[in-house]
């Protein structure tokens, strides 16, 4: 089985958001492109995320795009994901691996250590996401990650995500630092013309 690699736009959803908004903002974002969205909800509303998780796969089965949810395996298993994105905190990629299967896509925390990246690569990781390179309303505690490590990760072989404070006129920038995707959530969530604005995001993804 084919299974696709991480690269261009990566849209994270705003966790909290009610099913209404969840489901508005991202069917926006999907007509318009978008073909990577990570699901996160930091609630221990086990009901609302199952049902959110649902909804969001279905709608990402149809336009073709990979749904990654955020720290927790069971629920990339109950909803048939493509995969699942695991933090420092949030349990070992091997068991993730083993668990989700060999085309299950892996993505990995590394903030801003290299050492990190390396152990997450010899793990099973499919991608290895840096940040935060700006800083981020979202995170505003969040480690920084200079632009400079993305470009030394490559070293590794898999595709490089940038993450933290990334916006539309400093797209192009982190991709020329050596990103193979971009992770953004704050202009997304907050410009009305959702569309608009991911379209402007993928003007700018670079042919590689």
């Amino acid at each position: 089985m084919f299974v696709p690699i991480v690269k261009g736009l990566y849209l994270l959803t705003e966790d909290g958001a009610d099913d209404a908004r969840l489901g508005v903002v991202t069917e926006a974002a999907l007509a318009a492109g978008v073909k990577w969205l990570q699901y996160r909800d930091k609630s221990r509303d086990v009901g609302k995320r199952l049902r959110q998780a649902e909804a969001l796969a279905a709608r990402c089965r149809y336009w073709g795009a990979g749904l990654i949810i955020n720290d927790d395996v069971d629920l990339a298993l109950a909803v048939q994901a493509a995969g699942v994105h695991l933090g420092e905190h949030d349990g070992g990629l091997r068991d993730a691996r083993d668990r989700l299967g060999p085309n299950a896509i892996l993505g990995a925390s590394c903030y801003n250590d290299l050492d990190r990246a390396r152990a997450a690569a010899a793990n099973g990781a499919s991608y290895l996401a840096f940040g935060a390179v700006f800083a981020s309303a979202t995170k505003p505690l969040a480690r920084h990650c200079p632009l400079s490590v993305l470009r030394e990760a490559r070293q590794f072989g898999l595709p490089v995500v940038a993450i933290g404070g990334i916006t539309t006129d400093r797209a192009r920038e982190v991709y020329d630092a050596g990103a193979d995707a971009i992770a953004v959530l704050g202009e997304v969530w907050r410009d009305t013309e959702v569309g608009a604005t991911v379209k402007t995001f993928l003007a700018q993804e670079p042919s590689r």
